[in-house]
């Protein structure tokens, strides 16, 4: 799920009371909310700040591809 929550993916949309329904036999996270409030909250979103601003921590934190990537880094 990271890093797509903070890149603004559909994860950093859901909000506390929304229906997610997970398939683990399909291998799915649907959100149920319509395209319309999607718009909505995509319009509203901005990126929560880094939690690590300079560092060894901040330097992966920025390059590190998501785990089903391999974790690997860009640089």
């Amino acid at each position: 799920m990271t890093p797509e929550a903070q890149d603004g993916g559909p994860i950093a949309l859901v909000r506390d009371g929304d229906r997610v329904t997970i398939d683990a036999k399909k291998h799915t996270i649907e959100l149920e909310v319509s395209e319309a409030e999607l718009a909505v909250r995509r319009a509203e979103w901005s990126a929560p700040p880094l939690r690590a601003q300079r560092g060894t921590l901040a330097k992966y934190i920025r390059s590190v591809r998501p785990a089903s990537e391999g974790c690997v880094t860009d640089e």
